[in-house]
Parts: structure tokens; sequence; C-alpha cells
């Protein structure tokens, strides 16, 4: 490939830093970087804007005429990017994961603040507090793009935006939605701010989520599984809503019960 270095040994150091940014939050935060992987994940991240840095290719894998495709459209946003072409078996050593189609790539973070999402008339906002599992996080995603949510907002994350498995789970909808990290008291603020009724999802002091009006702006409120949310979230909260636990066990997976109030909202709207 016309201006790809050519690398055959896992110890290559480009290969070392890589890695170094696929398990580790605090290389990601030194270097600015982070790392996504497959055609689609990549293809979503480039129209949301994000700049490459370096690609690494397998054409073993990816094929040549969608390699070309793909570094045109890298260029496209950075002329300068980096290519590094690799063969099946250092591929086979990198990827994070199975079947990504022959392509990583490097990408420069950038910062995702509450003042960066631009909300239309009758938004509806999802928030999770102190939610730790990036698995969960990325399914949490899913859904808010299924739903057509206008934003999700990760108040005092305990995982950051970019690890590898947020990408995974989330099959790129952390480029295709609007998404902030913020504090909690920040957050509340600025959702009062704007008149978007905050909505806390909690078995305590609550009522049934389809008798909860959700036609206008709404933000719905989502703690972990574990221990919840705090009583921060619960005293500023417009109306307290649960999902009815019908069997012997008291709790959903977040990312259910987030899919099953976004797409309530969204009925409530048709």
């Amino acid at each position: 490939m016309f201006g790809a270095e050519t690398v055959t040994s896992a110890r290559n150091p480009r290969i070392k830093g890589l890695l170094e940014l696929q398990e580790k939050s605090r290389a990601r935060r030194r270097e600015g970087l982070f790392v996504v992987e497959g055609r689609r994940e990549l293809g979503h991240c480039l129209e949301a804007g994000f700049i490459p840095h370096t690609l690494f290719i397998c054409e073993e894998i990816l094929g040549e005429k969608e390699a070309e495709e793909l570094v045109a459209r890298a260029r496209k946003v950075n002329c300068d990017v980096g290519l590094v072409q690799i063969p099946a078996e250092i591929y086979d050593k990198i990827a994070y994961r199975g079947g990504t189609e022959g392509i990583i790539a490097e990408i420069q973070n950038k910062e995702r603040t509450l003042e960066d999402l631009h909300l239309g008339d009758n938004p509806v906002v999802i928030v999770l507090e102190s939610v730790e599992k990036p698995g969960n996080l990325g399914a949490v995603l899913r859904s808010a793009d299924a739903a057509a949510a206008d934003a999700v907002i990760i108040c005092d994350p305990l995982t950051d935006l970019y690890n590898p498995n947020l990408i995974r789970a989330s099959i790129g909808a952390v480029f295709t939605l609007q998404v902030a990290a913020a504090t909690t008291g920040d957050t509340i603020g600025w959702l009062k701010s704007r008149g978007i009724r905050i909505l806390t999802a909690q078995l305590q002091d609550s009522e049934l989520y389809y008798d909860t009006d959700m036609t206008g702006p709404t933000a719905i409120v989502m703690g972990t599984e574990s221990t919840g949310l705090s009583d921060t979230w619960r005293a500023a909260a417009d109306a307290h809503i649960r999902i009815p636990m019908l069997g012997r066990l008291d709790s959903l997976n977040v990312s259910v019960s987030a899919a099953i109030l976004l797409f309530e909202a969204l009925r409530q709207r048709q």
C-alpha cells in the first residue's frame, strides 16, 4: 500500500503502543488516543468528526479495494494519517476481538462535555450515574441509539468513554450519539436550567413508569444495579419511576431497564 510502513513483529514499538492503548486508560489519557476496530465502528467514528491518527491494516483480511477506500476516507479527515501494514498473524495477536475485518485505528481523543450537547425542543436524555461496567454502558448506548434519544450523559464515570469494551459493546453508538461526561451536580443544574424533567428509576417511593408522563422534555436517570442512585439524584427528581418486578428478583440489568424506559418515552410521543 502506497505510503504504508510495514510491521512484521509483535515486538515493534508501534504494536506495543497500540496494545497499551487498548489495555490501559492511563495510556489513553497520556497519549490523547484511543483504539477503534472494524469498518463499521471506524466509519461511525469518522462520520462523527473524530480525527484518525494511525491505521493498522491487514490487507489479507480486509482486501486491497476496501483498504484503499478506508484510507481515502481517513485522509479526507486527516491527510497526514499514519498507515501501518501488518500480516494476518500480527493482526490476530493485536485484535481486541475476532471478526473485525482487518482494520484497527488509533484515533485522537476529544473531550465531550455538557456544553457540546445540542438538544431539540422536546428532548429525551438518558443519564447514567457511576455505572462501572463498560459492557453495560455500551449496551445502553445501543438502546439509546435505537430509541433515537437526544443525548446520553454519564455522571461521575468509573470507566472512560473510549474503553475498547465500551466501543465494542456499543457497536459504534458511542460515536453516533451525543454523549457527554460530567459530575452529578453539574448535570442536575444543566437539566434544570433547560426545563428538562428529571425521572429517577428506583424501587422505593415510586410510581409505575407507564403511568408517568414522558411526553415533555425528559431525563431518565439510572444508577448501578448494586447500589442504585445516590440521594442527590433522588432529591433532585421531579418524579420517581419503577419497572414492575413480578418475579423473585428485584433488579434488571441497567441496559435492559434503560431500553424499557426509553421505548416507553418513544411510545408516548407517537
